[in-house]
């Protein structure tokens, strides 16, 4: 459990709109900026260049952010919708691309990743990195989590990537990770409540954080913007694939969706009584915001699309009662159901029950009235980081 009190100023108000940087294991604890070390900028002639120096009447500069986690691979390229560097700057995508690689997977038992994982992974870069050259980012971050950091052959990993595809893989520690998720998703807290619950359900971890905002500030104000602050943040070990993992074959059956939630309400449980979470709960005025793969794939089965809309779901509140009731549907579903659905599919039906076991876990510990849920996070974030949105800064804790 770490209490980092880092405060977030700017990417409140960020919104989004329909390559290279150095290697390095920083897996530590304390959050860097969404802007630390690792950023390459170039111009299209290859010389240094920074986020926001152009001629007047030129176009307006491209970035790009890559994120390879533990279970997916996803790059987007994007220009500032507004003035970069602003507090109300945006996204307008370019470009997009996102695959399930896998990259983690049998890491937990092996401690290493499998070569059929390395070899599923380096396609999908391969494929971003041919982006990357035709779209030509004056700025670039390209950032890997949870499967990189717990690796013992990571190194040999991020070493043949660089060979391959030319990307230098920079690995990012826990805290950077749940710092940029906020700043990637933060346009989508309401001002009106002071407190939140944001979590982000990965591959091989699941981020928490409490957060505070500031008080609302009238639209016109010409008071700075002030900061969301980062109260605590944690890291369970726990993910959609390496809890699938552990359980086995009955990964898939009500039992082990059962075993699972209570192995992670375990690890949530030190969390919620040191920063008092329930009682601010109860309190009315906590509100919960969610970002991953599970509460985007329940999102759009409450919505009952006919394949997933990422324009529908991004952003969308979805009840507390229906969320747990989307869960257990799908936990009532045999394999066969789930491989058939549109919005769940063969890339996750083996792994959406453990997500909804991390999901009910937290719904269990803390029982907001509806969470709002987020197809962004770590890309968006790097992204304004990348734009001159002012990167967190550390409050005494």
């Amino acid at each position: 459990m770490k209490d980092q009190g880092v405060a977030w100023r700017g990417a409140a108000e960020g919104s989004v709109e329909g390559a290279e940087a150095p290697r390095g294991r920083r897996a530590g604890g304390a959050p860097a900026g969404p802007a630390a070390s690792g950023v390459v900028a170039r111009a299209p002639n290859g010389a240094p260049t920074g986020a926001t120096d152009r001629a007047p009447g030129a176009a307006a500069p491209t970035y790009a952010a890559l994120d390879l986690g533990t279970n997916n691979c996803r790059l987007l390229v994007a220009r500032a919708r507004g003035p970069a560097g602003l507090p109300g700057a945006g996204l307008h995508v370019i470009d997009a691309f996102s695959r399930v690689v896998r990259l983690g997977e049998g890491l937990a038992a092996s401690g290493s990743l499998s070569n059929a994982a390395i070899e599923r992974t380096i396609a999908a870069l391969r494929i971003c990195a041919a982006k990357l050259r035709r779209h030509e980012p004056c700025i670039a971050r390209v950032v890997a989590t949870e499967a990189c950091r717990r690796a013992s052959n990571g190194d040999a990993f991020l070493a043949r990537v660089a060979r391959e595809t030319g990307l230098a893989i920079e690995v990012i520690g826990p805290g950077e990770e749940a710092l940029l998720a906020v700043a990637g998703c933060s346009a989508l807290l309401d001002p009106t409540r002071r407190q939140a619950i944001m979590f982000d359900i990965g591959g091989g971890s699941t981020e928490l954080m409490w957060l505070e905002l500031p008080p609302p500030q009238p639209s016109a104000s010409d008071r700075p913007l002030q900061p969301i602050t980062l109260r605590a943040w944690l890291s369970v070990p726990a993910g959609v694939v390496n809890l699938s993992e552990s359980c086995g074959a009955a990964s898939v059956t009500a039992a082990g969706y059962r075993a699972m939630r209570d192995q992670v309400a375990g690890m949530l449980a030190q969390f919620g009584e040191g920063h008092r979470i329930a009682r601010a709960v109860a309190g009315g005025q906590v509100q919960m915001l969610g970002s991953s793969g599970t509460v985007t794939t329940l999102a759009g089965i409450h919505l009952g699309l006919p394949r997933y809309d990422r324009a529908r779901v991004d952003g969308t509140a979805v009840s507390h009662a229906h969320l747990r009731a989307v869960s257990q549907r799908i936990v009532e579903m045999d394999v066969a159901g789930r491989l058939a659905h549109p919005c769940i599919g063969k890339s996750r039906a083996d792994l959406v029950v453990a997500g909804c076991a991390i999901l009910d876990a937290i719904l269990d510990a803390w029982p907001v009235d509806q969470v709002r849920i987020a197809d962004r996070g770590v890309r968006e974030g790097i992204l304004l980081g990348l734009m001159g949105v002012p990167a967190p800064i550390h409050l005494p804790s």
